[in-house]
């Protein structure tokens, strides 16, 4: 502190006026936009409690009128995103969480994406928690109107505890991440109805009457690739009942092989997934 400085603030304290002088700048609540031809991703921070042992986060993309990118599973065609974070500091573990996506049907098939706009919620769990987080982040994804092109991004933000101006989209993403529950609860079973090289599988599950159901199922690794369930038709009130082919399968799985299955059950606004055996 040099003499003016020095003197400024002996002045002040004498006249009873709090200084606070060489202040850390606040961390930034969002990053900036990384462009690509059709879209745009940026990372936005959450709020987090001083103290806490994983912060909050997102990755917001941003798409052009009529393009849409994909959920974690695409099906029957385009590709999931994928996430780098290696080049972060301060950072122990990022979990990406994937709200409910939309079932889009076209001359190509049905896949699960988003369009318009995405925030895929983070959870970070820091080396030392109490101090600051870089996050860096490279992605590569697809984005879709009759063609799919591939597109990249890269952005990074300085996370530490404290509010920000973008906690309430973050939390209106995390409300649509799908939530955890059991077969149990929902009552749903998986059942091979047909055998063969490409068994059919049963699906059945307690349903609201009068409300639209929609079903999709993952295998045991990002390297399945099952169809998408079709709804039966004229079921009884309160039941929903679905079936797939088990194709899709990596190459020398047994399809007689007992697999966990991942279920996501979609009714309405309301989303559940839901982990079921498959003997």
């Amino acid at each position: 502190m040099n003499d003016i400085h020095r003197s400024l603030a002996s002045t002040l304290a004498a006249c009873g006026i709090a200084v606070v002088l060489g202040a850390p700048a606040r961390a930034a609540d969002e990053s900036s936009w990384s462009q690509d031809t059709r879209s745009a991703i940026r990372l936005i921070a959450g709020s987090s409690k001083s103290g806490a042992a994983s912060l909050r986060a997102g990755i917001e993309v941003k798409l052009q009128p009529g393009w849409k990118t994909y959920w974690r599973y695409p099906g029957d065609s385009g590709m999931p995103p994928h996430f780098d974070f290696s080049g972060s500091e301060n950072v122990k573990t990022v979990k990406v969480l994937y709200p409910t996506p939309h079932l889009f049907s076209d001359e190509t098939g049905q896949s699960l994406g988003y369009k318009d706009r995405v925030i895929f919620p983070l959870e970070i769990s820091p080396q030392q928690p109490g101090k600051p987080v870089r996050l860096r982040l490279k992605i590569e994804y697809a984005v879709c109107e009759k063609l799919c092109v591939p597109a990249e991004g890269s952005a990074e933000l300085t996370l530490a505890p404290g509010d920000t101006t973008q906690d309430s989209e973050l939390k209106a993403a995390e409300a649509r991440v799908p939530k955890l529950t059991t077969a149990t609860q929902m009552k749903l079973t998986a059942r091979r109805v047909r055998n063969g090289p490409k068994a059919l599988v049963a699906v059945e599950l307690d349903a609201p009457a009068g409300q639209p159901v929609e079903l999709f199922v993952e295998g045991p690794t990002p390297q399945w690739a099952l169809p998408i369930p079709k709804p039966v038709r004229a079921t009884p009130a309160g039941h929903a009942l679905f079936s797939f082919e088990l194709d899709g399968l990596p190459p020398g799985t047994d399809p007689k092989g007992q697999f966990d299955l991942t279920f996501t059950v979609v009714t309405g606004e309301r989303a559940v997934e839901v982990k079921s055996h498959l003997d």
